[in-house]
Order: C-alpha cells, then structure tokens, then sequence
C-alpha cells in the first residue's frame, strides 16, 4: 500500500511546492509532461492513485496482483499488461476497445473502478493548477484538452520501449549473450511449443485476438473480445501480450491465474487439467508434451527476454 498511495502523494506534494528548486523541471515536450501526469495523482478522482500505482516502473510497468486495486480498494476486472513496447501495437487493451494509446491512456481516469475522475473534471484540475496549466500552455500553445491530454500521456509510452536484451544481443551476433539452455528453448518456443505462431516479431506479438481456452461461460466467464465486437465468433478472445520482459510481468493471463512462468507452460503443456469444456478454443491449443528439460529451456528463453534494467533489480 505504501508504493500505490505515499510515493504518488509525495510526487505530487513536491509539484505543488513553490520553491524554485523543489519544482521538477518544467517539460520540454509531450513526452516529459506525460511522464509527470502518468506519476501524479491528480487524475484519479481521490488523488490517491496514479496512472504508475498499477503500472510499476519496476516491473516493467505491469503489476504485481492478478487483478489492480482502483479507487476505495475495488479490484479491476482484469490483469494490468505492461505498459511498455505499446508502439505501434494497436489496438489495445485485451479486448482491444482502443484503437490509439491517446485513447487508451483515458480509459483507466474515467473508469469508476480504477481512477474514477471523469474527464472534464480531469481537465478542469489541470487548467485550476499553476504549474500544469503552465506546462500544458508551453508544450500544447492552449489549456489542457482532452485530445492534448490523451496524446501526453501516450507521447511518454511510446518512449516506454526495451531492446537491451540477452536475446537481442545474441541476434546481434554474440553467442555467448544466451546460455546453452535459453538457446534450446529458443528452439522449443518456434517449434514443438508453437509460440511463435502468436508472438512472433521484434515484441513477440501478433497482435491479433486468440481464444487459448480459459473460457467456458461458467467459472471462466469472461466473454473478451466479443464485448466490444458484439461477435459470437470472438468469445473468449484476448489480444496476444508481447512478452519482452515477462519474466518481471507475473502474474500473468487476462485474469492473473498463473503466478509464474512454469505455471503458464505447463497451462500450454497439458491445457486440459486447467479449464473445464472451454469453448471456441483455438486450435493450436492442443497438448504440448514437453519434456522437463524442454520446460526448463522454454523458460530459460523466456527469461532471456528481459531488458537489463530490470535483470539487475531482480
């Protein structure tokens, strides 16, 4: 609780200050005021919640509970995705009811469940604030907007991205970047395990919507995709998450259900012991049979997919 209320207060506590040297530096451009709103809790409707409460820098800004906690302690409906390598990934969010991230980044203010501060209201805070109503003045030439909002705060995820990889590395021609295990589940993850065939590219995503069988209409009910298409044939569909930096982005699946990374490949593995008569279920969903050692390398792949930054912290 410390991290999700103290640390975004103190933020905004030190904006609000008047001493020169107590101001963060005013932002150059939308990127730098992205970055201070995504951090202030000036947009949820309590002020206890920032965009980075359920985004954690650390964690290569995904969350660490299966489902977020919003205003007054409610849980979201679903898993927080990272945040990060969104470039060019649209549409978002698992059912894809975002076509931009401008879009998508004002979804969670509006939500009464997660910021619960509408947008006007949002907007009128900003302009009534000294600062904010400077900076947006500066780097937008007008008032804050719900258009100049938006592009803000999307401007500064699309500089959220990571390549500094082993994996990268070792496509750069240093075979020594992955170890032998990781090498052998690089084979396991484009062959026998069929990863590839959804999260392929420089992010590990197609960014298409597939059904992988955790849904049944009964205690796996969440109907996905087809929420916002109203299309039979899309029930149970969630967009494909890229998995640069996975490994520090558990719990994982729209719904949080697995705690690790083993977790979700022996879901892959043996999908049957997990979901009772799913329905519409991909068929590439089918029984992997790997072996132990094939697990252990898948994983070893997976791990190899994370950025330095967080390697270090972990």
């Amino acid at each position: 609780m410390r991290y999700r209320i103290i640390i975004p207060l103190l933020f905004s506590t030190v904006l609000l200050l008047c001493g020169a040297g107590d101001q963060p530096k005013a932002p150059k451009n939308a990127a730098e005021l992205g970055k201070l709103l995504f951090f202030d809790p000036i947009l949820s409707g309590d002020r206890t919640l920032s965009c980075a409460s359920c985004h954690k820098p650390d964690f290569a800004f995904a969350d660490t509970l299966a489902l977020s906690l919003g205003t007054d302690q409610q849980k979201t409906a679903r898993n927080t995705p990272s945040a990060m390598n969104l470039k060019g990934h649209e549409p978002l969010f698992y059912d894809g009811r975002a076509q931009t991230l401008e879009i998508q980044a004002l979804v969670p203010i509006e939500n009464p469940v997660e910021m619960d501060l509408p947008i006007d209201s949002a907007l009128a805070r900003l302009n009534r604030h000294p600062q904010y109503a400077a900076y947006f003045k500066k780097v937008f030439r007008k008032p804050a907007t719900k258009e100049n909002l938006g592009a803000a705060l999307a401007a500064f995820e699309r500089t959220l991205s990571t390549s500094d990889t082993p994996f990268d590395r070792f496509m750069k021609g240093d075979s020594a970047a992955l170890s032998e295990s990781a090498k052998r589940g690089r084979i396991v993850f484009n062959e026998k395990g069929k990863c590839f065939d959804c999260h392929k590219g420089p992010d590990f995503t197609n960014d298409e919507f597939r059904n992988i069988g955790l849904f049944n209409d009964n205690d796996f009910s969440d109907r996905g995709r087809a929420e916002i298409t109203k299309d039979s044939a899309d029930l149970g569909k969630f967009r494909v998450p890229g998995l640069r930096n996975v490994a520090v982005t558990a719990p994982y699946m729209h719904n949080g259900m697995f705690k690790t990374l083993r977790e979700v490949i022996d879901y892959y593995d043996t999908p049957q012991k997990f979901v009772k008569a799913p329905i519409g279920t991909d068929t590439l969903i089918v029984p992997l049979r790997l072996s132990e050692q094939e697990k252990l390398d898948l994983e070893a792949f997976m791990e190899a997919l994370t950025d330095e930054r967080f390697r270090k912290t972990r």
